[in-house]
């Protein structure tokens, strides 16, 4: 069944898989950004505090997963959003 918008997910695949790949990448940006707002939290703390081997490496760390995260959610949150309006400017 299909109504102005195209299809529903649920009658096609690619379209499901799609929804799948926004859902998951939504998750892992919001994932990445909580570990970027950890890091700046513990570079104030070791900023006030001193900076410990501790805090250096909360902040190593959660800089690295949350770039391992956020980087590939960025391009395939674009990646969902170009093939949905490239799908809705041919008709598909």
């Amino acid at each position: 069944m299909t109504d102005a918008t195209g299809p529903s997910p649920t009658d096609d695949p690619v379209r499901a898989r799609r929804a799948q790949v926004a859902r998951a990448a939504t998750l892992a940006q919001r994932i990445g950004y909580a570990l970027f707002g950890v890091a700046v939290v513990a570079f104030f703390i070791g900023f006030f505090a001193g900076f410990t081997g501790t805090i250096v490496t909360i902040i190593v760390a959660t800089m690295a997963a949350g770039s391992v995260l956020l980087a590939p959610a960025i391009v395939a949150s674009y990646a969902v959003k170009a093939a949905e309006r490239d799908d809705l400017e041919n008709g598909r």
